[in-house]
């Protein structure tokens, strides 16, 4: 199977058009890796999407938590959108071009996704830790004004920094090859592909990360921190067991969204590598989509309920 394609002479940015390897360094296995992620993209519009339309039909779910919890499968919905069918077209078609303005585009739309992401991560994080903190002031602080802010906020907030960065990235010169060894217009992979000194841009992409990923992730610490505090002075054994059992779900996609983005964008240029990358960007990227509804909805008996009746009109 073809994947090496020669770049003619000249500045890259004249070329105008990337290659995506994905992954073509295993041939045999296109056709099983079409169908895979075919099934998985499927589950997870089907997942995500039957949370989402629960949040918003069953009055039982009309609180805060099921009101960010359907904003964060939407989310989901968007998020794997941006990559998937990218990945499902090449792997089908074998033509692995991509155009410098799509390409563009994909991590301007992905950057800004994953910003919201770790924002509702966080907002998701004190909303539990109202609930269980301060339970009798949880419905004057979480009121739906509130909601709506803090959601607006995590959509929002994360727009203009990543569009900036993503022209940034894409304003440098690109020289030589134009492979890039991933399966979707990530950061790292596209930085090594500039000729001239990037230490510019790899110093700005740790300090969006940090404002990004790390601030939320370590909110959402002192959060449950907060929460563990609270629930070990609970005087009932089953009231404790309850608190933990809802905080459990978010604690799970928290760490898998946040552990493999933090040793992707954080970690030393040295210790890249695009084996390791693919790997922790379908943590990320798929992983985290596919396993949210199945986290929240075999583990909350609301949502459950709320499912049951769904299916019996």
């Amino acid at each position: 199977m073809k994947h090496q394609e020669k770049p003619p002479e000249g500045n890259m940015t004249e070329l105008m058009q990337f290659v995506l390897l994905d992954f073509a360094d295993v041939p045999h296995l296109q056709w099983f890796l079409f169908g895979l992620f075919l099934i998985v993209y499927i589950m997870i519009l089907i997942g995500n999407g039957t949370v989402f339309l629960l949040t918003k039909l069953d009055p039982a779910l009309q609180t805060p938590m099921y009101f960010f919890l359907g904003n964060f499968s939407f989310l989901e919905i968007c998020y794997v959108s941006v990559i998937l069918p990218r990945v499902l077209t090449n792997l089908w078609t074998q033509r692995r071009r991509i155009s410098l303005v799509a390409c563009a585009a994909q991590m301007c739309f992905f950057l800004m996704l994953g910003a919201t992401e770790c924002f509702l991560l966080a907002v998701m994080a004190y909303d539990r830790y109202e609930a269980i903190c301060h339970p009798l002031h949880y419905p004057l602080v979480m009121n739906h004004k509130v909601c709506v802010q803090l959601v607006a906020g995590s959509w929002m907030g994360g727009i203009p920094v990543q569009i900036g960065q993503t022209f940034q990235i894409f304003s440098l010169s690109f020289c030589g090859c134009n492979l890039i060894n991933h399966f979707f217009c990530d950061i790292p992979p596209i930085i090594k592909l500039a000729c001239g000194n990037t230490t510019v841009n790899e110093m700005m992409v740790y300090i969006v990360a940090v404002l990004f990923v790390t601030i939320p992730f370590l909110s959402i610490l002192v959060s449950y921190g907060k929460i563990i505090s609270t629930v070990l002075k609970l005087p009932s054994a089953t009231s404790r067991a309850k608190a933990f059992s809802t905080c459990s779900s978010h604690l799970v996609v928290v760490t898998l969204f946040f552990g493999s983005a933090t040793i992707t964008y954080l970690r030393p240029k040295t210790q890249h590598s695009a084996g390791t990358d693919k790997v922790l960007s379908l943590f990320y990227t798929i992983a985290t989509p596919l396993f949210n509804p199945m986290i929240y909805s075999l583990r909350n008996k609301d949502v459950i309920m709320a499912l049951k009746k769904l299916l019996c009109k």
